[in-house]
């Protein structure tokens, strides 16, 4: 299999910011990862790491325990879930589990989903 298009015509994603002001083409991101490296995910994970917040359009999962400070945030369902089910289980703790557009989720330590 071949790929016919060329270099000029890939698309180059583009992030912006507007609490920064700036926007960024993310060409050299795109470069230097393999293919289905998620250039866009991690320069919004590394924006928040400098900054402090989110470039725009990206709102993360947040894990959230009930009964104790730990918590996280994450750019994708699956790692927050994973996340959430591993804290539950280890600390017997329940877990709230905040997507980024819809219904929030509590995991509880015995796996058993709340679903409100």
């Amino acid at each position: 299999m071949t790929d016919d298009a060329s270099d000029d015509d890939r698309a180059v994603p583009t992030v912006s910011c507007e609490r920064c002001g700036r926007e960024w083409d993310l060409d050299r991101e795109v470069d230097g990862l393999d293919p289905g490296g998620h250039a866009v995910e991690q320069f919004a994970i590394d924006h928040e790491r400098h900054t402090g917040h989110y470039p725009d359009d990206v709102t993360p999962w947040i894990a959230r325990c009930e009964r104790c400070p730990d918590g996280e945030r994450f750019l994708a369902e699956r790692p927050a879930r994973r996340w959430a089910r591993t804290h539950a289980r280890h600390a017997n703790h329940p877990v709230r589990l905040e997507a980024p557009r819809g219904d929030d989720d509590l995991v509880a330590p015995d796996g058993d989903r709340d679903g409100s």
